[in-house]
């Protein structure tokens, strides 16, 4: 597999120098108007996603792109404040326009997305149900991590621990069954376990693009629920040199947060870097400090590459590292948090940014090379990724690690885009990945070590005619998990599973007018079971259970359907859909009641709850729904409904850890103030529903209302420059409440004694600055 890969770097490189001979340079240029009055637009923002490039516009309104392929089909799309992006098609080998024109409008959505397909698209002519998180969205509301950002996307949640350790849902469905896409590579960090995050930097995401449903025709196995994608800024405009610092704090646990990005664009080579930094205490509930809540992080990243005539290639590399502290609640006769010994913990020690014992020490390495070539006419865009992922629970300090997951991913994936021909626009791909795994090293076991070996191929077709677009496509896929036996704290015995499935999908678009748009999409998926349902055997001290798998688990099958209706004007922006989906052999844990004695280090033991891994059908369903309103240029109402309903067929009990149905409203006040630019004032209420449709193990959950409120500005510092400042404030009212997915809630830790439960986090503030600059324009 290794040589398998060797020979795939030949083969890019050889495209490469293919590519530099065969394609044909030229130049394209144009002006970015307004629709009424037809002056220029200085400062419009042109991008060509699929060749990774941007211009900005002059004082005329006019651009310019240099070096660009003579020939090719590609998306432009154009963007300016207070005016409706627009985008077209352009064939470089005959430009017929240049020229675009925008209209102004107090909404500026027209979105351009990329997951899900090959190739850029107008989200409205793609099939697929696919929601976009902006840069602003994802820096400027109080988060911790970057799934918390996301999180208010109607129809997705997070699994919490705390707020340090947050998990991606879509539609119910989370842990394996939601592929993370990073730099084009899925992201590979032990990702079964309940307290294993998303090893991912939240400031160095420019936006998220979150694809709801299933995604096996394009990403394999594991994208049973959907697909998280998250994207890079493109590289600087030619001949420019420019960067960001932002900086913030958050006053619940003491969060700070800094980012230093510098990026630039020398004729073609392209270079960026980043460091990023957090560091937080103990978060506090309405009621107390959570002990050893706390985490740090660090990230070091940076992207070298080219964009030349035949296309781009960029090489992406990350080192990222978190230490989160682990807590087993433990309460004493006073009813306080506290320490084994019962004594309650101080101020000193919940406000300590060192970290006590036990806590998790992650590391995360990637490398990963994405291009786009072009060849004859198509282009093929090629991802190779290399990733290391090392976690460990440490137990006492100086002593070797608890437990030592150890794992080494590679991984291609190959899309070939044959020239559109009527509308036609057929793709077909190539995907695998090897993973070798060591985890045995540490003095406990709860998987054996293992290879993964996986590949797959697809084709696909999409058809364009005036107002419709028609897409379907087939996938092919194989996967190997070999077990290795290994007797020692846990007995594990070899295994050699092997599993192959077809998945098929197919959507349609159609568009009424330019406001009203429809989409539909049929679509199959599959996943294999991941090492922790095929093999546990051992203490889940961060869940605190023992988990025994099954080597015997099949394959989880799922047929969905979904589609949802868009309206967007001048003024109004709604949607609203729902989905139906039906999954064959559902994996899920579950418990009889037994339990099982563990001897501890000292030699005393400690009973843990068992949970099997088993199999039964389930059947999931629910709807969405947005609205937003701008009446004035100065008024925004943003207003998102989500409900899931999920049920196991086999017993007709409900699936367990579904999320609660959530209403949240935002109302927002944009004035003009002279020196400043894009100033609100925002009020929001999110509503929670109660949620008692639970499996027989699973605890109920409360509804609850937060009462969130923001403001900021842009000031300007000089001609072109400017300071970015906010302030946002979440569960202002300080209401202490449950969130149905946190494993701190009661009864999701012990069984035993459910006056364990502890509050999700209470009212946080967080102070904020950006500051973009820019050193060569």
């Amino acid at each position: 597999m290794k040589t398998l890969h060797l020979y795939l770097v030949v083969l890019v490189i050889s495209i490469f120098s293919f590519g530099a001979k065969a394609a044909e340079t030229g130049v394209y240029n144009g002006t970015v108007i307004d629709a009424q009055s037809k002056a220029g637009l200085p400062g419009a923002t042109v991008t060509i996603p699929d060749l990774r490039i941007s211009a900005v516009t002059n004082a005329s309104g006019a651009f310019t792109f240099n070096n660009v392929p003579a020939r090719g089909r590609f998306l432009v799309l154009i963007s300016y404040v207070g005016y409706r992006s627009a985008s077209q098609y352009i064939d470089f080998a005959n430009p017929v326009n240049n020229n675009f024109t925008l209209q102004a409008s107090v909404i500026e959505a027209h979105e351009v997305v990329i997951t899900g397909s090959a190739s850029s698209s107008d989200n409205r002519s793609n099939s697929t149900t696919i929601s976009t998180v902006s840069k602003s969205d994802l820096l400027y509301r109080p988060s911790t991590n970057l799934i918390d950002a996301i999180s208010r996307v109607p129809g997705v949640a997070q699994i919490t621990t705390g707020a340090g350790i947050s998990k991606p849902v879509i539609r119910g469905l989370g842990y394996n069954r939601v592929v993370t896409v990073n730099n084009g590579v899925k992201q590979q960090g032990q990702q079964w376990g309940d307290e294993h995050g998303i090893e991912i930097d939240q400031y160095s995401a420019d936006r998220v693009e979150v694809l709801k449903g299933p995604a096996s025709l394009m990403y394999g196995s594991d994208a049973l629920g959907g697909v998280i994608n998250i994207l890079d800024a493109l590289p600087a405009p030619q001949g420019t040199i420019r960067g960001e610092f932002l900086t913030n704090y958050s006053t619940n646990n003491g969060l700070t947060g800094n980012s230093l990005m510098l990026q630039g664009n020398d004729q073609g080579f392209v270079y960026k870097v980043r460091g990023s930094y957090k560091s937080a205490y103990s978060y506090r509930t309405p009621t107390e400090y959570v002990p050893n809540s706390g985490f740090n992080e660090t990230n070091f990243e940076g992207q070298i590459g080219l964009n030349k005539k035949w296309g781009y290639a960029h090489l992406d590399a990350s080192s990222f590292r978190t230490n989160l502290g682990f807590y087993e609640p433990v309460r004493n006769d006073a009813g306080q948090l506290a320490d084994d010994d019962g004594n309650p913990f101080t101020d000193a020690q919940n406000k300590d940014r060192s970290l006590a014992f036990p806590k998790q020490d992650v590391r995360h390495y990637k490398i990963a090379l994405n291009s786009n070539i072009l060849l004859g006419d198509g282009s093929l865009k090629a991802i190779l990724g290399y990733q290391h992922n090392l976690r460990r629970e440490l137990e006492t300090a100086g002593e070797d690690p608890a437990l030592f997951l150890n794992s080494y991913s590679y991984s291609y994936d190959l899309k070939y885009s044959f020239k559109e021909s009527n509308g036609w626009s057929p793709v077909i791909g190539l995907s695998g990945e090897f993973m070798h795994s060591l985890n045995t090293t540490g003095e406990e076991q709860l998987i054996p070590d293992y290879d993964s070996q996986a590949f797959g191929g697809f084709v696909f077709v999409k058809k364009a005619w005036e107002k419709n677009t028609f897409n379907i496509g087939a996938r092919f896929d194989y996967r190997k998990m070999t077990g290795k036996a290994f007797s020692g704290a846990s007995e594990f015995n070899a295994f050699d599973n092997k599993f192959s499935h077809v998945t098929g999908a197919l959507g349609y678009t159609h568009e009424f007018n330019d406001a009203f748009s429809f989409k539909a999409n049929a679509g199959s998926a599959f996943r294999a079971p991941n090492i922790a349902e095929l093999a546990s055997n051992g203490v889940h001290e961060g869940v605190f259970r023992y988990e025994i798998g099954n080597a015997n688990l099949k394959p989880e099958q799922s047929y969905q359907f979904d589609a949802s209706f868009d309206y967007q004007n001048q003024y109004l922006s709604a949607s609203l859909g729902g989905f139906a989906n039906y999954i064959n052999k559902y994996i899920y844990y579950d418990t009889d009641g037994s339990t099982k004695d563990v001897e501890a280090e000292d030699g005393s033991t400690k009973e843990y709850p068992v949970y099997n891994f088993v199999q039964d059908n389930a059947f999931l369903r629910g709807l969405e729904a947005s609205l937003t309103l701008h009446p004035v240029s100065y008024i925004h109402f943003e207003n998102s409904f989500s409900y899931t309903r999920a049920t196991n067929r086999t017993t007709e009990q409900s699936l367990p850890f579904i999320p609660a149905a959530a209403l949240r409203n935002e109302l927002r006040f944009e004035p003009k103030i002279g020196g400043t630019s894009k100033s609100y004032v925002s009020v929001g209420i999110d509503n929670f529903f109660k949620q008692d449709k639970i499996d027989s193990f699973e605890s109920a959950t409360s509804g609850y209302t937060l009462l969130n409120a923001s403001v900021g500005t842009t000031l300007k510092l000089g001609k072109n420059q400017d300071l970015i400042v906010y302030v946002a404030g979440k569960n202002l009212l300080n209401k202490a409440y449950y969130d149905h997915l946190s494993r701190f809630k009661p009864g999701r830790l012990s069984d035993e004694d459910p006056t364990l439960g502890i509050y999700n986090a209470g009212r946080n503030v967080t102070f904020g600055i950006t500051l973009p600059f820019t050193l060569k324009r």
